[in-house]
């Protein structure tokens, strides 16, 4: 089965880059390992430089009716301070603010725009093997009773950043430290948490933030370093590591604490890592990489599915601004050193600033010598947000009859 690309992973990332090229009219596989709906360790925030692509996309609609509310104010809870800080928002016609929105319902969203754009979507389906040809990259896929060839002229790798396979841009092996960061993510009804507010948590090994997503729920996700959860799993035996988490949280920061006091843990914690942040290369061996497989931001600045979405249109409007050379083998290493120095200067910025966040959040005494410059100055806040992207315009979408910038 030929097609022109073949993307590997349905996140916000693939999921986009599909549903773009399929729009475009380009014959479109989307491989996905897992089943929809599921679940992802994710802080689920989406800033509004992104909004402005789900018109584009097709799925405004379903987005803002199933999304949590603005918001409006960044915040920090540590210890016993809480303080709050107003969002930037973005210049652009419609002065939208960013919601947030859980994966199972976004990664649907757009894998089912996809498939109604034409896409052909293999799920669930893992790659066994992939290989270029003299036209076509060869790509063996498993599905739950057989094994297909497909080939494609171009392929994209959407496929996250930490899970092993068979392609040359997946993850290799990596020796263990103490300061690897381990995820977890859950949600909770019935909390206290400011409709509109978005805090972010310091606690000792860590951070983290929260967020009103979907369903009037909040949700939690965090980060915590190898040698913190190690004692926590000593010291809190008789729990589970992400309820030792929790309980760690809850005790170094008041306002987590008094948001969650009359929370209901909705379904079970999920957790991954270790994860890897950093820049990646973003073409490699005819491949396109997209997502956390290109470069991964700490998530202290929740902009990750902001990056993937922003990143697949990048590199969508570079293959079709190429399509003749690009489909016929001869345009792609053109493309792939545009798209790359033009995702480099559009989010190298926010990883770098992101590792600064977060190494100064898990050094308690920078945070400490911080802290009262942050009281007196909370709008520096605001300015921390805008340094990690959730104002910046980044691409063009064209959008009736003016042009917004996302």
């Amino acid at each position: 089965m030929k097609y022109d690309a073949l993307i590997v992973g349905a996140g916000p990332a693939g999921g986009t880059a599909a549903l773009l090229l399929a729009k475009a009219g380009w014959s479109v596989a989307l491989v996905e390992k897992s089943k929809f709906p599921r679940r992802k360790v994710c802080g689920e925030f989406i800033s509004a430089t992104s909004l402005p692509l789900f018109y584009e996309l097709g799925i405004a609609r379903p987005f803002f009716e199933l999304a949590g509310p603005e918001v409006r104010e960044v915040g920090l809870f540590t210890g016993e301070t809480v303080l709050t800080s107003a969002m930037p928002c973005p210049k652009n016609p419609d002065h939208l603010r960013g919601r947030a929105l859980g994966r199972e319902h976004l990664d649907t969203l757009l894998l089912n725009g996809a498939a109604a754009a034409g896409a052909d979507v293999w799920q669930p389906c893992a790659v066994i093997k992939l290989q270029r040809g003299t036209e076509y990259f060869i790509c063996n896929v498993a599905t739950q009773r057989t094994i297909k060839e497909l080939q494609a002229r171009v392929v994209i790798a959407a496929h996250g950043s930490w899970e092993r396979g068979a392609l040359a841009t997946q993850t290799v092996s990596r020796s263990r430290h103490e300061s690897d960061l381990f995820a977890f993510k859950a949600h909770f009804h019935n909390c206290d948490l400011p409709r509109g507010m978005m805090p972010l948590l310091i606690f000792p090994g860590g951070y983290g933030g929260m967020v009103r997503t979907d369903s009037d729920r909040v949700s939690l996700s965090c980060c915590i370093r190898r040698d913190y959860l190690k004692g926590l799993r000593r010291r809190f035996s008789n729990m589970k590591a992400a309820e030792g988490v929790l309980k760690h949280i809850e005790v170094h920061c008041c306002g987590a604490h008094e948001a969650l006091a009359r929370g209901q843990l909705d379904n079970a914690w999920s957790a991954a890592g270790p994860i890897h942040p950093g820049i990646r290369k973003r073409y490699l061996q005819g491949i396109f990489l997209l997502g956390n497989a290109a470069g991964e931001a700490h998530p202290i600045v929740a902009e990750g599915i902001s990056m993937a979405m922003q990143s697949a249109w990048m590199l969508c409007e570079h293959l079709i601004g190429w399509e003749r050379e690009a489909l016929r083998g001869n345009g792609l290493e053109t493309v792939g050193r545009q798209y790359s120095s033009a995702w480099h200067a559009a989010f190298a910025p926010r990883i770098r600033a992101a590792a600064l966040f977060a190494h100064l959040a898990m050094r308690p005494r920078a945070a400490a010598m911080l802290l009262p410059f942050l009281k007196l100055f909370p709008g520096i806040l605001t300015w921390g947000a805008k340094l990690s992207g959730k104002a910046r315009h980044v691409v063009t979408v064209p959008h009736g009859n003016f042009t917004l910038r996302c």
